[in-house]
């Protein structure tokens, strides 16, 4: 459980907004076959965020199959809970809301589920907006359920589990440069692109590469999440 709540910080690897060292603590201390850790935004049917342990090595184009698979069924699925209900707290497993048999029947299982080996999943939503909601699941294969022991188990540590997910996402995963941070000051301070470009005597066009750039660093897609993640501030 400690390398859970205690994560090791420096530890090398990318950055991820959840070190892999946390997800693997997890993994062994809920006992799952694999677990992912992924943002689900539903208006615009796309993970912005995805980790996933063990790494499920799909080619690109089978990869695509079973995302368009998920998105398909969604709308029909048990996946929906979270925002349809606005409860973003409970920990929850599958078996809450279908039974086995009920599963197998789904498009969901039959499309999405089974090529992935899944028979039981439990999940876990981090405080997040209701439509475009930070999920934890831990999946398992054929076998047994989880039980009231892993539910209470990841129930304890879900506000540790967030605080490990806000110290990752407010570190950049590379550092941006001084005229990076520049830039993004004038942006903080409500200035636009043609603005920025006035003030730091370059062309507005030069203003949208520096901050493509700082989305890729950042791995954010918009200005105020730029500035919440490079300075801390609080955003929507």
């Amino acid at each position: 459980m400690l390398r859970v709540v205690q994560p090791d910080d420096t530890a090398s690897g990318p950055a991820q907004p959840i070190p892999s060292s946390v997800l693997d603590g997890l993994r062994e201390l809920i006992g799952c076959d694999s677990i992912s850790f992924f943002e689900l935004d539903s208006a615009a049917q796309t993970s912005p965020t995805m980790q996933e342990v063990p790494d499920p090595g799909f080619t690109q184009a089978r990869e695509a199959e079973l995302v368009q698979a998920f998105w398909f069924h969604y709308p029909d699925s048990t996946c929906t809970y979270p925002e349809a209900s606005g409860d973003l707290t409970s920990v929850t497993t599958a078996s809450d809301f279908q039974s086995q048999h009920e599963l197998h029947a789904s498009g969901m299982y039959v499309d999405f589920m089974r090529p992935l080996g899944i028979e039981r999943e439990i999940m876990l939503c981090l405080p997040s907006p209701r439509y475009r909601t930070l999920r934890l699941l831990l999946a398992r294969g054929p076998g047994a359920d989880f039980s009231d022991r892993d539910r209470a188990l990841l129930t304890l540590l879900r506000p540790h589990l967030y605080e490990t997910y806000l110290r990752g996402v407010r570190q950049p995963a590379t550092p941006l440069t001084a005229r990076q941070k520049e830039l993004l000051r004038l942006v903080a301070a409500g200035c636009t692109n043609r603005q920025i470009a006035r003030k730091l005597s370059v062309a507005e066009s030069t203003v949208r590469k520096h901050m493509e750039n700082v989305f890729e660093r950042l791995q954010v897609t918009s200005r105020a999440a730029a500035v919440a993640q490079a300075f801390g501030a609080q955003c929507d």
